[in-house]
């Protein structure tokens, strides 16, 4: 089995579920010291614990990417407990849901600070500690950065967001030895149907998406992971997330029409 990332350390942030979870383990299975952060304890120990089962080193740090206090101190427990930092993922994010007009400046306001906001602050905490180490930087996107769609502008709003900011990481970065990545995923299996638009998880909700074009995490980790150890500037992800980048790009006119027809 491929190591590519032995005795490394990583961080990811929203590492308690969904696509967070499934890349700690896929990078645990690449030999790396995984570090957890996210604001729920519980499932932070859980993915520790599964890390630890699965024969790699996990440690767990409460964190919410919206608070700098806590993201420098979880920078800093890290650094205290390993001495280096040589990947960041930049995980951490969900989706405000409703129709534009709907949406009170509140929503966007909670939207733009977890989505783009935190992942920069992210960045930011992480950069000092990765340029020592002439690391790996990643950022996660979407499909929706490229695809719109009624009822999710503040989600794709955010991930343009995104996108813009690992092309002008991967610009400022140049030379300096750390490598940015920024990752699309389209649809993947994760709780973010299930988190509300104040951020609070309901496992009863009910995911909308479709189940004949989700991709199972810990697929598309895998495929996250070789993208990260490649230093490439974008990964897509997921069959109709690379069809549906593509269409974008050079047929947006089209592009609009589909989803406006399907919707």
């Amino acid at each position: 089995m491929s190591r590519r990332f032995a005795d490394q350390v990583v961080w990811i942030t929203g590492g308690g579920s969904g696509i967070g979870r499934a890349l700690a383990m896929a990078f645990g299975q690449e030999g790396a010291i995984v570090a957890v952060t996210g604001r729920r304890q519980e499932r932070l120990d859980e993915v520790v614990a599964a890390l630890e089962a699965a024969g790699a080193q996990g440690l767990a740090v409460p964190c919410d990417v919206t608070s700098e206090p806590q993201l420098d101190a979880a920078v800093q427990q890290i650094l205290d407990a390993h001495g280096r930092l040589d990947v960041c993922i930049a995980n951490a994010g969900f989706s405000v849901a409703g129709r534009i007009e709907a949406l009170s400046a509140e929503d966007w306001h909670r939207q733009l600070s977890v989505n783009v906001v935190g992942l920069a602050m992210t960045a930011r905490y992480a950069l000092p500690a990765l340029r020592e180490t002439r690391g790996r930087l990643a950022l996660i996107g979407s499909v929706a950065a490229y695809v719109s769609g009624p009822g999710f502008g503040a989600y794709s709003a955010s991930k343009a967001a995104v996108r813009s900011m690992g092309d002008t990481l991967y610009l400022e970065l140049a030379g300096s030895g750390v490598s940015c990545t920024t990752i699309h995923p389209g649809f993947v299996e994760s709780e973010i149907a299930q988190v509300d638009n104040h951020g609070r998880f309901n496992p009863e909700a009910v995911d909308k998406r479709p189940r004949q074009l989700m991709w199972k995490a810990e697929d598309a980790a895998r495929v996250m992971v070789r993208g990260v150890a490649a230093r490439r500037r974008e990964v897509v992800v997921t069959g109709h997330g690379v069809l549906g980048v593509w269409l974008a790009r050079f047929f947006p006119g089209l592009t609009l029409a589909l989803t406006r027809r399907f919707q």
